[in-house]
């Protein structure tokens, strides 16, 4: 079997998307299932749209999801030579030629076409053929080159996505594949780039099915050996409509800064198109362990934000505490959160982070341990009464002495409740209120023991008068 070579190959005009995300995922999870070998090319040759800021957002998307490509990244712009070296053995061996037509009169052909009812496209003025008297050069005027498309038959490849496709030859004229400048052409560096790269198997977005037939065509004028190409189907918004910002997050980038872990990402996108029974929820590990193209869908997938965040709340709480407090402290030193005397972080996250769908979430939920509480006094005065005030101050009183751990004092709130005839919540709120500021918790007796014993005697002591 010929070792297994994918590559990703996206254009720096803009973020990574999820789409591209996808492409990545399945491309780099075929090479690790068998071994091979997974490319990162950039294709920068569209000058007037490609950015240095989009470069570094691709790149930096492909780290963050631990998606590391084995050579490259390649740059399109930095083999600019080997291109026009493939472009002179066409034009010497007659696959390419010299087309002098101005935009001004193809667009003329193309209209003439459209006025009688058929597809525009370049007539082949400039195409030479046997017997065939090409027009006079213009003098003021430099040439694209343009490739010789077979004029018959049709060209057909086995997409292991979407079956056999067909396409006769004769719905395809004669592409550029130079500009006037000499710079070549996008699917003509794609072309080259797969050759010279050999490139096994090309899994992409089905947008790109028709590039196919004439990358195709141009591959064998080079002679070189056909990939297997694969073609995914978009990713739908929750609407139906093809999926935009409109439907929230879609550069991968964002996805961090939205408190979403690059596992439950890629667990997310790995099904997005693709299955292995009834299997939701699996490592990278297992999905390159599984992922074949066999079981890769015809139809599109759509994104369902809900799913993503219930993924999410899977791995963070899977995630060991110390990374992440690592990952939530920035957010909430930004929130202004105190760390000076608190308790610790990774200890006060694994009794959160149950019900977290992301690390923004819980940031947030976290803030009450790092930050001065302030009650709402109308919350007070309903919670704090007179009646509750000799519970407190017994509380409180015990609170010195008590072992200072879980058990300890779910037991101590049970005794003070007991003697006072009060229902867990008559006391438990109030706490909330005293020591957290707020009246939802976890556990009373989990949130206090995190505390610390100094803490919530200081902020009782207030209340007790």
């Amino acid at each position: 079997m010929t070792a297994v070579r994918t590559r990703f190959a996206p254009s720096p005009t803009g973020f990574l998307h999820l789409g591209g995300a996808r492409t990545a995922l399945f491309s780099w999870a075929y090479a690790k299932r068998f071994g091979g070998t997974f490319v990162l090319r950039i294709e920068d040759t569209d000058v007037e749209r490609s950015t240095p800021e989009a470069v570094r957002a691709i790149l930096d998307g492909m780290q963050w999801l631990g998606l590391e490509h084995d050579e490259g990244p390649f740059y399109q712009m930095q083999r600019m030579d080997r291109y026009r070296e493939a472009i002179a053995k066409m034009l010497a061996d007659g696959s390419a030629y010299y087309c002098y037509s101005s935009p001004q009169e193809v667009e003329a052909m193309r209209e003439k076409q459209r006025a009688a009812g058929e597809k525009p496209r370049y007539d082949g003025t400039w195409r030479p053929e046997p017997g065939k008297t090409l027009p006079a050069v213009p003098a003021d005027r430099k040439p694209v080159v343009r490739f010789k498309n077979p004029l018959d038959g049709e060209v057909s490849w086995d997409d292991v996505v979407k079956g056999t496709i067909t396409i006769s030859n004769r719905e395809m004229d004669d592409l550029v594949i130079a500009r006037q400048d000499g710079t070549p052409t996008y699917n003509f560096c794609v072309v080259v780039d797969d050759w010279d790269m050999r490139i096994t198997h090309v899994i992409r977005g089905d947008d790109h099915v028709n590039n196919t037939p004439r990358q195709i065509n141009i591959l064998k004028a080079l002679g070189a050996t056909l990939p297997l190409y694969g073609h995914v189907p978009m990713i739908l918004g929750a609407d139906g409509e093809k999926l935009s910002k409109r439907h929230g997050a879609v550069g991968v980038m964002e996805y961090p800064a939205q408190g979403y872990l690059p596992e439950a990402v890629l667990n997310y996108l790995a099904r997005l198109g693709w299955s292995h029974g009834d299997e939701e929820v699996f490592s990278m590990e297992q999905f390159c362990a599984w992922f074949d193209l066999d079981h890769l869908s015809k139809s599109p997938a759509q994104f369902n934000p809900e799913k993503l965040a219930w993924l999410n709340n899977h791995y963070i709480k899977l995630a060991d505490n110390d990374r992440l407090a690592a990952l939530v402290k920035p957010i909430m030193e930004k929130d202004g959160a105190e760390f000076g005397g608190a308790p610790d972080l990774a200890q006060v996250l694994a009794v959160l982070k149950e019900r977290a769908h992301t690390l923004v979430e819980l940031a947030a939920a976290a803030m009450m341990f790092y930050r001065r509480p302030a009650p709402d006094p109308a919350l007070v005065a309903q919670h704090v009464t007179d009646a509750v005030k000799p519970a407190l101050a017994d509380y409180a009183k015990q609170c010195e002495s008590v072992e200072w751990q879980k058990e300890a004092l779910t037991a101590m709130l049970k005794q003070v409740l007991a003697q006072h005839g009060l229902k867990m919540p008559q006391l438990a709120m109030p706490l909330r209120l005293i020591v957290a500021g707020q009246l939802q918790t976890p556990a009373i007796d989990l949130v206090l023991a995190l505390f610390g014993r100094d803490v919530v005697l200081a902020r009782l002591k207030p209340y007790l008068n």
